[in-house]
Order: structure tokens, then C-alpha cells, then sequence
């Protein structure tokens, strides 16, 4: 813990929008102790829709794709966008986990372009749980803490496995990221993943008729889906890049017609289970009936919960049962 700093008080600064209260924050969530996961309830309950008085105010997007896809180039770009739309911007950069030290494996943020000076601008790479792809409970809580400080939480996941399902349930926008003349767009097809976007990113615009080709592809796809409002954007990260301003207006579009209150209650009914089965395995998930009966009996709780306390009640329910 930072200077000693409790969650509570951590807490407090996020809420003041102290964005330097960030990186002690996530050292806190990230910390296994049992004296730290204490203490991250209590940050957790600072920033609260209870504690703000309404919903967080930070705008979290969510970002997937395969790898390899560039989208740490395409986050250079859009980050660099926001910060000239003077908004403050928090990047987690969701890597696969070392299996020696339990850490982020690959280091996401050295392939970030950032200022070094701007204090207003933050990038962490975090681990990805057990499973490549997935999102570890950590993240969640770190999202939920920093849009409580910054106007735009980004989480760029590794994109494989369970990553793409996984950010939408912990993201106010989505955005998947293919690249044309690479057979994404048919894997995302066979794999039902074309139903989880807000927005559509084709990267390389400048390879010319192939990114055509991609975009017709989505759109026909999402025609076929009965989304044929999702939007579709090209762009560039090669100088001079394009595309990026358009992409941000998008990510701003689908978040101004969007019921954040709702979306954020499920995201934390979500983040309260994957925290439950993280501690407890496919035995707790047993003891509660099975995930889909969790999922259930979530939704019946009290709306102003927060996530420790909806865990709580996951385990008094799985030893009631």
C-alpha cells in the first residue's frame, strides 16, 4: 500500500479524480494478500455507485482482436485523439500471464506510444488470470476503480479464448479490431463473435481494396445478424494516420445512446461471479446450481450492491445451499 495509504483513502482520491492515486490503486487490487483483497473492498466500496452518488463517470472501451492485429498501434493513435480532445485516458493492457512470477508476460505498454510527461495519460499491463484470453478479476476491479478518476478506462485484451465475450461484459463500448486479407473475418463468423461488437475496426485502410473487401464482408455479416447499425470503421495507423477521429466519434456515439446505469449493473453482477468462481472453482459454481442459475438469482438482488458485497452473497447463498 502506497504511504500507508488505506482503500478508503484511495478510494477518496479516485473520487476526487486524483489521477495519481492510480498506480497505488491498482498495486493494491492487484496484490494477493489477504490483508490487500480487504482493503480492495474497501476501495472498490469509495467508488461505488452508492459513494458517487450515480454511476462512475469514465467512459470504459473495451478493446479485442487477434494478435498481431496492431492494436497496440491503433491505441498509440486513439489515445493520442482523446488527449487532444482533452480527456484523460487509463489503458490496461490485458497480457498473457508468466507461469513463473504470475505477471503480465508480455509487457503491452512498451508497444504504447505515450508522452512521458503527460500525467494524463496512464498505462498498466495486467496479467490474464489462468487462461489466455480471459480477464482476471483484477482487471475488472481496476476498470471499475479508474472511471471513477478518468474520462476514458480502455482495456485491451490479448483476443483469443474467452477474451472478446469476457471485455463486453465488463465494457460500456466494445471494439473489435480485424485486419483485412487475414481470414479474420471468417474465423469471427464461425465463432459467434460478430455478435459482441459496438464498433467494427478494420485496421490497414491504406492496403486499399483488401480493407474494402473486409468492411463489405462485416457489414454483410451484420446485416445477416440483424445489426446492421453497428458501425464499421477503417483506419490507419501508418503516418499520416486516418481513421482515428472518426473511430473515437463512434466509440462516443454508441456511449451517448447507451443505458450506462444498466449496463454497469450487470457488468458488476458479472465481475461479483467470475470473482466467485475465481476463489471457488467449478465446485462453488455446483453449489449455487450452476452459472446460469447464479446469473439468475443475481439479477434479483438489490440493485445498489456493490461487487464485494454481491460476492458476499454468492458464498452465503453456495453455504446455505
Amino acid at each position: 500500500m502506497s504511504a500507508g495509504l488505506t482503500g478508503t483513502e484511495l478510494g477518496a482520491r479516485l473520487r476526487e479524480r486524483d489521477l495519481g492515486a492510480a498506480a497505488p490503486a491498482l498495486n493494491l487490487i492487484e496484490s494477493r494478500t489477504p490483508r490487500a483483497r480487504e482493503q480492495t473492498q474497501d476501495l472498490l466500496a469509495a467508488v461505488s455507485p452508492a459513494a458517487l452518488g450515480g454511476e462512475a463517470p469514465g467512459h470504459v472501451v473495451g478493446v479485442t482482436g487477434p494478435p498481431g492485429v496492431g492494436k497496440s498501434s491503433l491505441l498509440s493513435r486513439l489515445v493520442a485523439e482523446w488527449r487532444r480532445r482533452e480527456r484523460s485516458v487509463a489503458v490496461l493492457a490485458v497480457d498473457p500471464t508468466s507461469r513463473r512470477s504470475g505477471g503480465a508476460l508480455l509487457g503491452d505498454r512498451a508497444r504504447i506510444d505515450l508522452d512521458p510527461g503527460d500525467r494524463m495519460a496512464f498505462v498498466r499491463s495486467t496479467a490474464a488470470a489462468e487462461r489466455l484470453g480471459g480477464l482476471a478479476p483484477a482487471t475488472r476491479a481496476a476498470a471499475s476503480a479508474l472511471a471513477a478518476a478518468f474520462d476514458v478506462v480502455v482495456i485491451e485484451t490479448v483476443g483469443v479464448g474467452q477474451s472478446e465475450t469476457e471485455v463486453a461484459d465488463v465494457a460500456d463500448t466494445v471494439a473489435v479490431v480485424v485486419q483485412p486479407a487475414s481470414g479474420d473475418v471468417l474465423q469471427f463468423l464461425k465463432a459467434g463473435i460478430m455478435e459482441v461488437p459496438d464498433v467494427l475496426v478494420v485496421t490497414k485502410a491504406d492496403l486499399g481494396r483488401p480493407a474494402l473487401r473486409a468492411m463489405a464482408d462485416l457489414r454483410a455479416a451484420l446485416r445477416s445478424l440483424g445489426a446492421r447499425d453497428t458501425p464499421v470503421v477503417a483506419v490507419s495507423s501508418a503516418s499520416p494516420p486516418t481513421g482515428i477521429a472518426e473511430l473515437a466519434d463512434a466509440i462516443d456515439e454508441h456511449r451517448a445512446g447507451l443505458d450506462v446505469p444498466a449496463r454497469r449493473l450487470r457488468a458488476r453482477r458479472l465481475h461479483a461471479l467470475a470473482d466467485f468462481a475465481a476463489e471457488h472453482g467449478e465446485r462453488g459454481l455446483r453449489a449455487l446450481g450452476g452459472r446460469r442459475a447464479a446469473e439468475s438469482w443475481l439479477a434479483e438482488q438489490d440493485s445498489g450492491l456493490d461487487v464485494p458485497s454481491l460476492e458476499r452473497s454468492l458464498e452465503q447463498r453456495a453455504t446455505a445451499g
